[in-house]
């Protein structure tokens, strides 16, 4: 008997460790969605791109050029992109915020040109343009050979990283996986942002899995088109209310901006409530907090006093309906 449940035991855990996920597009049991897919209502409108190096290892080459932000709006076509390099970032933007529905609620597009060649990005996802929450992501490759630059990733190792799918079809998440997590509300999403994962499996280079795994993708990739390559993201479900239309803040500003040694924040409040301010620095630590009831009309708020040193900043305002962010620089 004893031998049995050890049999069994050592199957089970054979299981565990070559547990497969979802197949390539075009194959039974595959999450993938195309572009023309009816389950896609819009798509993102705005970008922001934080270029990553052609080669982290040797940074000589430089960043990645290929595209720009404009790359990455409106539906995908495998063609038109935007390369965000090693460990480079782009941060995507809506009409509407996208919400949690029943099952898949956006998709990732990358331009894979074959079905094994992968480069990967983690997710992540805002409710307030500050805030950022990684998506849990697994990647079973084995992480101790290094994927060359045009080597093969097997799909059915990945899951919960954009660049799942080959060109034309969406890598989707559901925003059920997010729910219950503090600062992060799942029915108004905001910001999605891509993060490349490098790729490589040198420690000195390397970014992992929410299991601890070394994400091993195709790298070095010293080239311009260096890195994940957006082509889009598109929508499944959305708040039918537009960002702007919920907004209870409007006509925020800092004067001047840049900031020198003197200034103020000012900002209309189209109906009293309740204010929670707060003043974040480009790190995410917060520098300044308040909540206080205030009442319909403008608003304004000396920075003089908080002694603000050299760096960009986020203003968050918020009360019970909505949510406004603002950016200013400081330069001392």
């Amino acid at each position: 008997m004893k031998k049995a449940i050890l049999i069994f035991a050592g199957i089970l855990f054979a299981a565990v460790a070559n547990a497969q996920f979802a197949p390539p597009a075009g194959i039974s049991g595959t999450t993938a969605i195309h572009k023309d897919s009816s389950v896609f209502v819009s798509w993102a409108t705005g970008c922001t791109v934080n270029r990553g190096w052609q080669d982290i290892s040797n940074t000589s080459a430089g960043l990645a050029t290929i595209g720009d932000s404009s790359n990455a709006l409106g539906m995908a076509d495998g063609l038109s992109v935007v390369s965000l390099g090693d460990g480079g970032s782009a941060t995507l933007t809506f009409d509407n915020p996208v919400t949690n529905g029943p099952g898949w609620d956006f998709a990732v597009f990358e331009n894979s040109f074959l079905q094994t060649f992968l480069e990967l990005a983690f997710v992540e996802v805002s409710s307030d343009g500050v805030n950022y929450f990684r998506f849990p992501s697994v990647s079973l490759t084995q992480d101790t050979v290094q994927v060359n630059s045009f080597g093969s990733v097997d799909a059915t190792k990945i899951n919960n990283l954009a660049g799942k799918y080959v060109a034309l079809f969406g890598t989707p998440f559901d925003l059920d996986e997010m729910i219950n997590i503090q600062g992060l509300d799942v029915m108004h999403i905001t910001h999605i942002r891509v993060v490349d994962v490098v790729g490589s499996v040198d420690e000195m280079f390397a970014t992992y899995d929410s299991q601890g795994h070394k994400v091993n993708d195709p790298w070095p990739t010293p080239f311009p088109s260096s890195g994940f390559d957006l082509d889009a993201v598109g929508v499944i479900h959305q708040s039918t209310t537009s960002i702007q239309e919920q907004s209870n803040f409007s006509n925020i500003q800092v004067f001047p901006n840049p900031l020198h040694h003197s200034g103020y924040l000012k900002y209309s409040l189209n109906k009293s409530s309740t204010v929670d301010l707060k003043i974040y620095s480009a790190d995410g630590s917060m520098v300044f907090g308040e909540k206080s009831f205030q009442s319909e009309g403008v608003q304004t708020l000396s920075l003089n006093e908080m002694k603000l040193k050299k760096g960009v900043y986020i203003v968050v305002l918020s009360d019970d309906t909505s949510v406004s962010t603002y950016k200013f620089i400081v330069n001392e």
